[in-house]
């Protein structure tokens, strides 16, 4: 299965922020959202990515205080991206490889998308549970 597949299915919409936004406000709209990272941007252009673990790495840092710290500080800056055309078992691969769970979703430098390792593992689930009903339905019809 494509990315661009799993975001017809998903929607394409992405959680956004700027990069002066507190931590504070971020874990804010991650709670309220009920999301695990969002997409930085900046003028239109991703420029980080923000995740629930770099709020606790804030926390563990400086304390209830680092909350008031700007998200540029903490994001992820080297974003890593998925492509639409990119399957579902090459992105599982990269997030494995590069210990990550979110990856935003460009084409042509637009960001249509953010995909998560839940979201991937899902597809996966739902590919192998129809691969099965059709191959039981043709040993069946046998």
């Amino acid at each position: 299965m494509l990315v661009s597949h799993l975001l017809k299915d998903k929607g394409e919409g992405v959680f956004t922020a700027p990069p002066h936004e507190t931590l504070q406000g971020a874990a804010a709209m991650l709670h309220a959202r009920r999301v695990g990272a969002m997409v930085v941007m900046e003028r239109d252009q991703v420029v980080g990515i923000l995740s629930e673990r770099d709020i606790i790495r804030a926390l563990a840092q400086s304390g209830a205080g680092g909350l008031a710290r700007p998200i540029s500080e903490l994001m992820s800056k080297d974003v890593i991206y998925a492509d639409p055309r990119e399957t579902i078992d090459v992105l599982l691969e990269r997030m494995t490889d590069r210990r990550i769970r979110h990856l935003p979703v460009v084409r042509d430098g637009r960001l249509i998308g953010i995909v998560s390792i839940g979201d991937l593992v899902k597809a996966k689930i739902a590919e192998a549970e129809a691969e099965s009903r059709h191959l039981k339905a043709y040993i069946a019809a046998g």
